[in-house]
């Protein structure tokens, strides 16, 4: 019996040497509270980039159009060619091998072939081709407001997809979130006649229709195929690599503008689109900067998300410009806004808001199985370690 006390005395004196010995050691490094700020100010960061760059470069958009510019390819081209700003992130970013071998050698391991990633690099950059020409179209012949709200059926478009190719399951919310964003599109379908399409025939306001929603369908597919390629192909996610997947293919997406721009002849009536342009020629400028500027402003923000949290929270923080923008188009654009777009756009955002609360339960559901986990493999540890002691 005195043997055993004395284990015990033994026990809890070692335990309380180490506990001091750890708090020394961990008295110098930040407390993980102080680590969970500074994790919310990134988020956080991210999402305002990811806001104000999308809103800002929509309305941009619309006033190159507006303005006096008619030239699809060049409105495509701008929202790819400002990849270069992100070069520098791509340098201070890219893992260093040089300080440890072992590292170096891991990450060499893990990296696919370099035809393969050519290959999804050129297959990305021709898709985002497509999907940018078709938001070009679509921008050109709807009201932003109207624009904005089909934006939102990239949800709908994205849990489809997700199922299919991600495992995402169908449920109760996300199903009432595609049948909410399916009847805010078909409101707006219905809705033409009493939209401002005085200068737009009722043709081509069915192609920028048909065009907004096949480029969300499209951005929603590509998405899809991206967090696809990370976990089978590439299978890391670092910023670097998340990175590497936004610059090379808007280098070909940007090489692919170019090309439609010669071939479909647009090139030649540039100098006169800077000509009659109604702000000047330094403001037909400074607009196409700018638009490329704040795209790539939201892709920084998209970027951070993805590192910081997931591909489908950065996908769904997207849409929450989707109340902004109407209602900036109605100030700076005079858009109408009548009761059924008013009503197109509360269905939207109770989609929206039906989705996101689906992922915050299966977050909160992932959160407490991890924290069961953890507490059983603790209580493992303590009782092994207890045996072996005694």
């Amino acid at each position: 019996m005195e043997e055993a006390q004395t284990q015990m005395v033994e026990l809890q004196r070692r335990d309380v040497d180490d506990r001091e010995l750890n708090s020394d050691k961990d008295r110098p490094k930040p407390t993980p509270r102080f680590k969970h700020y500074k994790w919310w100010i990134r988020v956080f960061s991210y999402i305002l980039f990811l806001l104000a760059g999308q809103s800002a470069a929509t309305l941009l958009g619309r006033l190159y159009y507006d303005k006096g510019g008619n030239s699809k390819w060049m409105a495509t081209f701008v929202q790819s060619a400002g990849f270069p700003i992100l070069l520098p992130l791509l340098f201070f970013f890219t893992p260093s091998t040089k300080s440890d071998p072992n590292i170096g050698s891991s990450i060499t391991s893990q990296q696919p072939k370099a035809s393969t990633l050519v290959f999804l690099y050129i297959a990305f950059g021709l898709l985002l081709t497509g999907d940018n020409l078709m938001y070009s179209y679509g921008l050109l012949y709807l009201p932003v407001s109207t624009y904005s709200l089909l934006c939102a059926s990239q949800l709908a478009f994205n849990a489809v997809f997700s199922f299919f190719l991600n495992s995402q399951k169908f449920t109760p919310l996300i199903l009432n979130s595609i049948t909410l964003l399916t009847i805010s599109a078909a409101l707006l379908a219905v809705n033409a006649d009493s939209e401002n399409t005085s200068t737009v025939s009722k043709g081509k306001y069915a192609i920028g229709f048909l065009c907004t929603v096949g480029a969300s369908a499209t951005y929603s597919l590509y998405l899809s195929l991206v967090q696809l390629s990370f976990e089978k192909v590439i299978k890391t996610e670092t910023f670097s690599a998340v990175l590497d997947m936004q610059i090379y293919p808007s280098f070909v997406a940007t090489c692919g503008c170019v090309v439609g721009l010669f071939a479909s002849g647009e090139w030649r009536s540039l100098s006169m689109e800077m000509e009659v342009y109604q702000e000047g020629k330094v403001s037909y400028l400074m607009t196409l900067i700018w638009t490329a500027v704040t795209w790539q402003v939201s892709s920084i923000g998209l970027l951070g998300l993805i590192f910081e949290v997931s591909s489908l929270f950065s996908n769904v923080i997207s849409t929450l410009s989707l109340p902004v923008v109407p209602i900036l188009a109605v100030i700076f654009f005079y858009d109408k806004m009548d009761g059924v777009k008013v009503m197109a756009m509360l269905l939207a955002i109770w989609g929206f808001l039906s989705y996101i609360y689906q992922h915050y339960l299966e977050d909160n559901n992932a959160k407490s199985k991890l924290k069961k986990m953890k507490k059983k493999a603790d209580s493992n540890e303590a009782s092994l370690a207890l045996t072996e002691e005694v």
